[in-house]
């Protein structure tokens, strides 16, 4: 399996490993984009059936990746040679046409594409030609293309279809590790706040209208200008581990995130399995996995953002409702349904792959 180390798939990775324990399936994992921090290595050492094989090539989305995609690709194969994989599973896009003589199941968690649609609302520059491209003959070539909403796949199947086969798996995360607390009044979201998907920068400049604070986990430094942003009744957190994320979203009363692109949205189940009532952007995919235990808003209207929180701020009743239709509504999406999910994907592909 391959994963990125700066995004939200490492959490979604690691959850799967553990979700596929049961099963009796071992995992090698290859991570690339950033070498591991340390709080990401010691929750590998955690799991039992899961080894590590690290590597910092670029990711396809990043400036001028493709000299790293290729030698990433002959490290892929070199692995594959080394562990002898039953089958493969890429959460990255592009290395699915690579000859790896086993199965090959492909996720598409995000795109630039579609990315770019929704958030510049044009299509993505001529200078992503070769990314369109590559991915399309990635996943045109897989075994089994995977997404992780309907929304989703019917935005990859657009941009880069036809595919072989596809299927539509929900993210899960572990119960376990996040609980309802006793809840205190602020609001809190998760993300860079420079995100033009996640679009927290419109949470930020609204907060100051907002009747209790906003938390943020996340920088308040720009990555090109290294400025730190200060905003009125914004308090950023700084990059938080898991166990201090748990705990925030456990005592948070409201979680908001106005995303304007957001495919799943693995901060939004955290926050539902800890009980906040959840303001997020009117999106197909997250209509799609939340239905009505969510509030929703237009992601370019910071008025509506704005009344929205209030409201659910004033009335206690409503945003109790909306903390329990989202307990409710996660119990749908835990690590083991994932798990049985995947486990009976890789046997369908593997099936298949051997009587052809």
């Amino acid at each position: 399996m391959t994963a990125d180390t700066v995004g939200g798939v490492w959490n979604y990775a690691l959850e799967l490993v553990r979700a596929l324990a049961p099963f009796g399936t071992k995992v090698a994992l290859a991570t690339m984009g950033a070498p591991l921090t340390a709080e990401q290595r010691r929750e590998t050492e955690e799991i039992n059936n899961l080894t590590v094989h690290e590597s910092n090539y670029k990711l396809e989305w990043m400036d001028n990746p493709w000299e790293d995609v290729e030698k990433a690709g002959e490290w892929l194969l070199e692995l594959r040679d080394k562990v002898q994989p039953d089958l493969v599973h890429l959460n990255g896009l592009v290395h699915g046409n690579l000859n790896w003589g086993v199965p090959v199941v492909v996720v598409v968690h995000s795109c630039v594409m579609s990315w770019w649609r929704a958030v510049k609302d044009e299509e993505a520059p001529r200078e992503w030609d070769t990314y369109r491209a590559m991915v399309k003959a990635s996943l045109q070539k897989a075994d089994m293309v995977v997404a992780p909403t309907q929304a989703m796949m019917h935005q990859a199947e657009d941009l880069y279809g036809p595919f072989k086969a596809r299927t539509v798996i929900y993210n899960g995360r572990g119960q376990h590790s996040f609980q309802f607390g006793k809840k205190e009044p602020f609001v809190f979201s998760m993300g860079r706040v420079w995100d033009e998907g996640k679009n927290i920068s419109l949470l930020a400049h609204i907060a100051s209208d907002l009747h209790w604070p906003v938390y943020i986990a996340g920088d308040d430094k720009h990555p090109a200008t290294g400025q730190t942003v200060e905003l009125d009744n914004v308090h950023f957190l700084g990059q938080l581990t898991e166990k201090e994320v748990s705990d925030w979203l456990s005592r948070a009363s409201v979680y908001a995130l106005p995303a304007k692109y957001e495919p799943f949205g693995l901060t939004i189940l955290e926050a539902a399995m800890s009980g906040c009532a959840l303001v997020v952007g009117k999106t197909d995919s997250l209509a799609e996995v939340w239905g009505n235990a969510a509030r929703y808003v237009d992601p370019g209207n910071a008025d509506e953002l704005r009344d929205t929180i209030n409201n659910l701020i004033e009335d206690e009743f409503a945003r109790n409702i909306m903390a329990m239709r989202a307990i409710k509504r996660s119990h749908g999406y835990t690590a083991d349904p994932m798990g049985q999910d995947y486990d009976h994907v890789y046997r369908q592909v593997m099936k298949q792959t051997v009587s052809v």
